[in-house]
Formats: structure tokens, C-alpha cells, sequence
């Protein structure tokens, strides 16, 4: 169930916010921008107003497919770094070894990415709970995620390093286990030159 926000409540404050950086809400171009951030905020932020997971459908396959991995590249994200409130935004990578002939339908795998990415986070988190969520609902052999991102928190402020990409990987069953099944998925990344 999704928890209400209070969008009149954030307007303010965004307008607050505007006059203490020097801003004048009230001029042209800004007159619809506290509305513009708060929905802005109510989309990037749907996650945290709801309490789980709930998309994960399973499917009865061919239990022959157990010894077979399954894998979804380049899931697009986009999400916000709790620590700056700056967008950081990338690929996911997901495979899983299926087990007892069930396997979770594609679509659901993308839905999660985007629960687990729409919130307040880091990258690590979200590669995390990817992992997690899905070896919870699948109940699989095993389960790998490897997340690519470019954050705004580096490439705007601080080093300001444009372009640098951060790969973060998690392993669970199968694949933190057999080396040769983590290569195997490994190998079949996409090559990183830019996002």
C-alpha cells in the first residue's frame, strides 16, 4: 500500500528553499518550479512510501531449465544519493539460476529495479536488495546483480570527475559459490564505455 505525501507541504519548502539560495520563486521561470520538485520528489521517492515488494509473479517451466541461467542487462535506473539528494543514474545486470522449474517473469525483474532504485539510496543498497528481493521471491540456485552508474555527487561538485563509472557487484548461492558460474555471467555484461 502506498503511503500518502503531503505535495503542498514539500511546494513550500521548495520555495523556501529558492529564497534562501538567493532565488526569487515569484519570478518567471520560477513561479511553477516548487510544483515541478515536489512531483518531481513524489516520483524519484515512490519507493519509500511503500512497505514491500509485491510484482514478483513466478511461472512453472520445464525443470530442465534449472541448470540454465537467466539473465536481463542494461535495466536503465535512475535514482537519488542520500547523501547529496543528486541523481545518480545507470544499467542494472541480473542473472539467476532457477530452481524447482520456477522462474519469475521478465517484466518483474526491470519493477524491481525501479522499487528498489526509487528512494533515497546508495548504489551499493540498491545492488544489494535487488539480489535479496529476487532470491526471496524465486527461491533460486543463486542470484548476481552488477550495478553500472554515473553519480551527479561526483561529476558536479567535489572531484568533479565527468564520465567515471561505478560498478558494484553482489553475489548470492550459485554464484558466490562457483567462480566459473560468476565468470560465465560476468562475460556476459555488456562492455562499459559510457552511459
Amino acid at each position: 500500500m502506498m503511503k500518502e505525501i503531503n505535495l503542498d507541504r514539500i511546494e513550500e519548502l521548495v520555495r523556501q528553499l529558492l529564497i534562501e539560495i538567493g532565488e526569487d520563486p515569484d519570478r518567471d521561470g520560477l513561479v511553477e518550479t516548487p510544483r515541478r520538485v515536489a512531483k518531481s520528489l513524489m516520483e524519484t521517492t515512490a519507493s519509500t512510501r511503500l512497505d514491500e515488494f509485491t510484482e514478483g509473479k513466478m511461472f512453472p517451466t520445464e525443470s530442465s531449465l534449472n541448470q540454465q541461467m537467466v539473465s536481463v542487462n542494461n535495466i536503465p535506473f535512475y535514482s537519488m544519493c542520500e547523501h547529496h539528494m543528486l541523481p545518480f543514474f545507470g544499467n542494472v545486470h541480473v542473472g539467476y539460476l532457477p530452481q524447482d522449474g520456477q522462474i519469475i517473469g521478465l517484466s518483474k525483474i526491470p519493477r524491481l529495479v525501479n522499487y528498489a532504485s526509487r528512494k533515497l539510496n546508495v548504489q551499493e543498497n540498491i545492488t544489494r536488495e535487488v539480489a535479496d528481493i529476487l532470491m526471496t521471491i524465486t527461491n533460486a540456485k543463486g542470484v548476481a546483480v552488477v550495478v553500472d552508474a554515473r553519480h551527479m555527487c561526483v561529476e558536479m561538485r567535489g572531484v568533479q570527475k565527468v564520465n567515471s563509472i561505478t560498478r558494484t557487484n553482489y553475489y548470492l548461492g550459485a554464484f558466490n559459490e562457483d567462480v566459473q558460474l560468476r565468470n560465465e555471467f560476468l562475460q556476459s555484461l555488456p562492455k562499459v564505455n559510457s552511459l
